[in-house]
């Protein structure tokens, strides 16, 4: 019988959500919340993202990540400015003060993780990594499933 709590998506949920809010508890005192700190951290990773590229890389929908970027640009951690080769893109980067305030609060993530993961060997973790990515790239399957209409189901 197919049971909840043992389930893959209930149980990469409640550490998901566990490891969530305990950062985002930690990270209240710096003025950002935990979709602030992954857009900073993978504008880090890529700078000068476009929102649509930017929205798949934080898995934040792009309406509510669109509102996000306006506040995180008042706040002055991002900017936004037009291509010089594609003056309809607009590209998304981190300002001095968002690299510098995201460069403090990446201790902390990777603490988070260290944390998390310390009962597993290099080996152990290697393999839940590329674990999670496989099952994830598994995921476009079912994407294709809803996709078709209700009379070709089952």
């Amino acid at each position: 019988m197919y049971k909840l709590t043992d389930s893959v998506p209930y149980l990469l949920n409640r550490v998901g959500v566990r490891m969530g809010d305990l950062f985002s508890r930690r990270i209240a005192s710096y003025g950002v919340t935990l979709p602030m700190y992954r857009v900073m951290a993978a504008l880090l990773e890529v700078p000068d993202q476009r929102l649509n590229d930017l929205a798949l890389m934080t898995t934040i929908e792009i309406s509510t990540l669109s509102r996000l970027i306006g506040t995180m640009e008042k706040m002055r951690l991002v900017s936004r400015s037009r291509l010089e080769n594609n003056a309809r893109t607009v590209a998304i980067a981190l300002t001095k003060g968002g690299e510098a305030l995201v460069a403090e609060l990446m201790p902390i993530a990777q603490h988070f993780e260290e944390v998390a993961v310390s009962g597993l060997s290099k080996t152990m973790l290697a393999i839940l990594k590329k674990t999670l990515a496989d099952v994830y790239s598994q995921l476009d399957t079912l994407e294709s499933e809803i996709e078709l209409p209700a009379s070709e189901e089952k």
